[in-house]
């Protein structure tokens, strides 16, 4: 993500989430995977924000929108995603926010507002590196590292009511 489209500076968020979807349906043809109407709107309810979405919060915006959705449905759609690399799933919020670098092999790594809740996928080779040459140094093989750092962004460090 380009520094222009952090979340917490403004941007063109239509077009960021009009990207997300075409990316998506690209990768989804690529690998011969069903983008189902469903999946595409949970994928498209992610990328309205730049907060994490629980499942429930999924949930609770397709029964507004009239989809007669069950849990395992919204599940079974955020599994395919992870799956094929079009969300991420912040553990500690027990949330998903969509992948800005869908297609693209990398680790997770996310600087998460503990004020406003945006989250931010950031990109640091430097640090992928050092992981991967202490897990070695440990002869410990990763198979996934996600790296979840909190904090305050520029917008909420700023402001007078901020303790941090």
């Amino acid at each position: 993500m380009s520094p222009s489209a952090l979340p917490y500076r403004p941007h063109n968020h239509e077009a960021c989430v009009a990207q997300a979807l075409a990316d998506a349906r690209t990768i989804c043809q690529q690998h011969s995977a069903r983008l189902t109407p469903t999946r595409e709107r949970v994928l498209e309810l992610i990328w309205q924000s730049h907060k994490p979405l629980g499942a429930y919060d999924v949930l609770a915006v397709l029964a507004e929108d009239g989809h007669n959705a069950a849990p395992p449905t919204v599940y079974r759609a955020l599994d395919f995603l992870q799956q094929h690399g079009l969300v991420h799933r912040i553990a500690s919020l027990n949330a998903f926010i969509g992948c800005t670098h869908a297609g693209e092999a990398h680790n997770g790594m996310f600087l998460i507002c503990r004020a406003c809740h945006n989250v931010l996928e950031l990109t640091a080779p430097g640090v992928s590196s050092a992981v991967s040459r202490a897990a070695a140094a440990e002869s410990f093989q990763p198979d996934d590292v996600t790296i979840e750092v909190a904090g305050y962004c520029p917008r909420c460090v700023s402001e007078p009511a901020h303790d941090g």
